[in-house]
This record gives C-alpha cells, structure tokens and sequence, in this order.
C-alpha cells in the first residue's frame, strides 16, 4: 500500500453490513475515495489508487472483505 495515501484507509468493521451502507461510511470517512461496491470474484484493474475502495459483497449484498485503499 503506498505511504502517499491520506485518511482512514481500511474498514475491516464493515465486514457484514450491506455493501450500500459500507459505501456511505467509507466515502464519509474518507471523502478523497470513491467506494465502488462490485460483487466477489468480479475482475477489476490491477493498478493501485490512493481514490479507490472496492466494496466486495456477496449475492446477498453483504460486504465478505474488508475493504480497503487501492
């Protein structure tokens, strides 16, 4: 993870809630990213952004990672 991050950059206590609430928390905690709720196993870009989060959730739409900068 790069060190020219600013703010808050995990929320493991997320795991479990409902991806659009994650989604709201994140980008009020930390209003320099964009949380982006994709379903697991979705393929995304490789490349790392200080402005990104990807909210992982299940068919359920329940966050199952903890989602973080990247």
């Amino acid at each position: 993870m790069s060190d020219n991050c600013e703010g808050k950059r995990s929320w493991p206590e997320l795991v479990g809630a409902r991806g659009d609430v994650a989604e709201a928390t994140i980008e009020r905690e930390n209003s320099r990213v964009d949380a982006i709720v994709i379903r697991v196993g979705t393929n995304v870009t490789g490349d790392f952004r200080c402005d990104r989060v990807w909210v992982r959730v299940n068919s359920n739409g329940v966050v199952v990672q903890t989602p973080s900068i990247g």
